[in-house]
C-alpha cells in the first residue's frame, strides 16, 4: 500500500516489531540524556546561583539564575529553525545526532567554568554562553526524536509510541535528581559544595558516548526517504512553514493551545513544586528531591498512558480535559502541599500574619539593594519567605499578629543576608521557625500525592503532544512546523515560567502568587485548543487537508 500524499507514515515501508522498540529505545534515551543536560542546571539551582550570580543578596541570586536559565529556553526557537531547516532537507536521523552532540559538550562546559570569585564576570558570560549552545541543540532535538518516532508509527499506535518521547523529557528531570542525590551522598557537604557539584555536568560526556552509540545504530526515517526518492523535499522549510495553505492556523493552534499550556503544566509539576518545597516551605533540600523524584517517577507513566488513550479516543480529548483539571485543581493541590510540607509555618502566616506599612515601599527584586529602609525589610521578607501585606502609611512600620515590630535597632546598613538572620530573630520571637524541616512519613506521603496528581495532568496533556504536533503538519516541513511553535511556546512562555513566578513572589511575598502565571496560560490553552484542535480518532495529514 502506497503512502498518502504528506501522510505521517509510509506503510510500504512499514518497520518490525524488532525495529520499531530499537526507534523507540533509542530516541528516549537520547531525549532523556539532552533533557538531563538541560535540566541539570535547573536541579542545581541553589549553588549555581552563588557560585556564578554571587551579589549577596539570595532573591537576587535566585532571579539572575532563573535569568540566564531562561536565556537558554529563549534560544530553542532559534535552534528549532535552524535545525528544522536540516532535518527537513538533510534527514531526521543525522540532525538529532548533532544536536545531542551539541547539547553533551555544552553541559558539561558547564562543569569546568572557575566560579565568580577566581574569574569575575567571565564566568557568567560563559554560562550564558554555553546555555545559548545548549538552547539551540534542544530546539532540534525535540521535534527530530517525536518526528522519527511518529514516522515509524502508524497512526493508531502513534500515541503510544511517541509518548515514551514525552516520558522521557520527565525522566531527564528524575535521572537529573538521581544523580545530584547520588553523589551528594558520595562526598562530604564541603566537597560537595567546593568543587562536587561539577561531577553531574562532566557526567554529561559518558551519557553522550551511550547516546551516540545508540542512535548511530538507527536508519533514516522511512517518510523522509521516500520524498527524498520521489524528489519531494522542500525548498526552504522555513519559509514553506509560513506559507503552506493552512500552515499559519495551525501553526497558532500549535503554539497557543498545545506547546504553551502543556509547558507551564509540566514546569510547575517539576520546578515550582522543587522550589516550593526549598524556598517558601523551607523543607530540608535532600528530602525536597527525593519527594520530587519519588513522584515524578510514580508520574512519568502517565504521559505513556495518555498516549495510549489518544489512540482510542482521539488527541483532542484528554488535552482539552487536562486543561481544565488544571485550571480547577492546580491551586488546592499547592495548599495541600504547603500544608503538608509546613504545617508550622503555614498555620504561622494564618495566626500571625505579617503587616507593612510606610511611604517609599517601592521593592525592586532586581537590585542588589533596596534604596529605602521598606524597600529592604520588603527584600528581607521576601528573602526569608514570609507573606506579607503592604499599605501605605506615613512612617514605617511592620506587625506581627497584633503586636508591633520593633525596627529602631534593625541593621538597615548591613547586607541582606545579615539584615534576613535579623528579621528571622524578631519573627522567631513571635513563634516563626525558620528550620529547615523534614516531614514526617503521612505528611510525605500528601506532598507526594500532590505532587502526583499534577504529574498526572501533566500526561494529560503531554502525553499526546507528540502525535497530534506531528499529524497537523505535512511531511515535506514537518520538522520544522512542529518544532518551531512548540519551542516559542516552551522557550518562552515556559522557560520563563520560573522568572516570573519567582518574581511575582518576590513582589507580592505570596508564595502561591506565582502560580497565577501558570493558571492564565493555561486558560488561554484551553480556549485556543477547544476551538483548533481537530476532535476524532487519529489520522495521518493527508486525510484531513482542512
Amino acid at each position: 500500500m502506497a503512502e498518502a500524499k504528506d501522510g505521517v507514515t509510509n506503510p510500504a515501508a512499514e518497520p518490525s516489531a524488532a525495529e520499531i522498540r530499537l526507534v523507540v529505545a533509542a530516541s528516549s534515551v537520547g531525549t532523556v540524556f539532552e533533557w538531563y543536560d538541560f535540566f541539570i542546571y535547573g536541579t542545581l539551582g541553589a549553588i549555581l546561583s552563588k557560585a556564578f550570580f554571587p551579589t549577596g543578596n539570595a532573591t537576587l541570586e535566585m532571579l539572575l539564575f532563573w535569568l540566564v536559565f531562561a536565556v537558554g529556553f529563549g534560544f530553542r526557537p532559534l535552534g528549532a529553525v535552524l535545525f528544522g531547516y536540516l532535518g527537513d532537507r538533510l534527514g531526521r536521523k543525522y540532525t538529532f545526532l548533532v544536536t545531542v552532540t551539541l547539547m553533551g559538550i555544552a553541559t558539561a562546559g558547564v562543569g569546568l567554568i572557575p566560579p565568580a570569585a577566581t574569574i569575575g564576570y567571565a564566568a557568567p558570560a560563559l554560562v550564558i554562553f554555553l546555555r545559548i549552545l545548549q538552547g539551540l541543540a534542544l530546539g532540534g532535538e525535540y521535534g527530530g526524536a517525536a518526528v522519527y518516532v511518529a514516522e515509524h508509527a502508524a497512526p493508531g499506535r502513534r500515541g503510544f509510541y511517541t509518548s515514551f518521547i514525552q516520558s522521557s523529557v520527565v525522566g531527564g528531570f528524575v535521572l537529573s535528581l538521581v544523580v545530584v542525590l547520588v553523589c551528594k551522598a558520595a562526598m562530604s557537604a564541603e566537597t560537595w559544595a567546593a568543587w562536587g557539584w561539577r561531577v553531574p555536568f562532566l557526567l554529561s560526556l559518558l551519557l553522550l558516548a551511550v547516546s551516540l552509540w545508540m542512535r548511530m545504530k538507527l536508519s533514516e526515517s522511512p517518510v523522509f526517504k521516500a520524498m527524498k526518492d520521489s524528489g519531494e523535499l522542500a525548498g526552504n522549510p522555513f519559509i514553506e512553514s509560513m506559507t503552506y495553505p493552512g500552515n499559519p492556523r495551525r501553526l497558532f493552534v500549535a503554539l497557543f493551545g498545545v506547546a504553551a499550556g502543556l509547558t507551564v503544566i509540566f514546569y510547575t509539576a517539576m520546578f515550582t513544586g522543587l522550589s516550593f518545597l526549598k524556598g517558601p516551605m523551607r523543607v530540608d533540600d535532600t528530602y525536597a528531591e527525593l519527594i520530587v523524584g519519588l513522584a515524578c517517577i510514580i508520574g512519568m507513566p502517565f504521559s505513556v498512558l495518555f498516549g495510549l488513550i489518544s489512540d482510542r479516543v482521539g488527541r483532542k480529548l484528554p488535552i482539552v480535559l487536562g486543561y481544565v483539571a488544571m485550571l480547577a485543581l492546580m491551586f488546592p493541590t499547592f495548599w495541600m502541599i504547603g500544608g503538608a510540607a509546613n504545617p508550622g509555618l503555614a498555620d504561622m502566616a494564618r495566626r500571625e500574619p505579617v503587616a507593612v506599612s510606610g511611604p517609599d515601599c517601592g521593592y525592586n527584586p532586581f537590585a542588589a539593594e533596596q534604596a529605602t529602609a521598606c524597600g529592604k525589610l520588603l527584600a528581607d521578607l521576601s528573602a526569608s519567605g514570609v507573606r506579607y501585606t503592604l499599605t501605605a502609611g506615613p512612617a514605617l512600620a511592620m506587625t506581627i499578629g497584633t503586636a508591633t515590630a520593633t525596627l529602631e535597632r534593625y541593621p538597615w546598613s548591613d547586607k541582606s543576608a545579615v539584615r534576613a538572620k535579623t528579621l528571622q530573630a524578631t519573627l522567631g520571637e513571635a513563634g516563626y521557625d525558620f528550620a529547615k524541616v523534614k516531614p514526617d512519613l503521612g505528611r510525605s506521603a500528601v506532598i507526594v500525592l500532590g505532587l502526583v496528581l499534577l504529574m498526572a495532568l501533566t500526561g494529560a496533556t503531554y502525553g499526546p503532544a507528540a502525535s497530534v504536533l506531528a499529524e497537523m503538519f505535512p511531511a515535506r516541513i514537518r520538522y520544522s512546523s512542529m518544532s518551531i511553535p512548540y519551542h516559542i511556546g516552551t522557550g518562552y512562555l515556559g522557560g520563563f515560567l520560573p522568572l516570573i513566578s519567582s518574581l511575582i513572589v518576590a513582589k507580592t511575598g505570596d508564595p502561591f502568587a506565582g502560580l497565577w502565571y501558570t493558571w492564565v496560560v493555561v486558560l488561554v490553552a484551553f480556549v485556543v485548543s477547544a476551538w483548533g484542535l481537530k476532535g476524532g480518532p487519529p489520522r495521518d495529514f493527508a486525510d484531513d487537508l482542512a
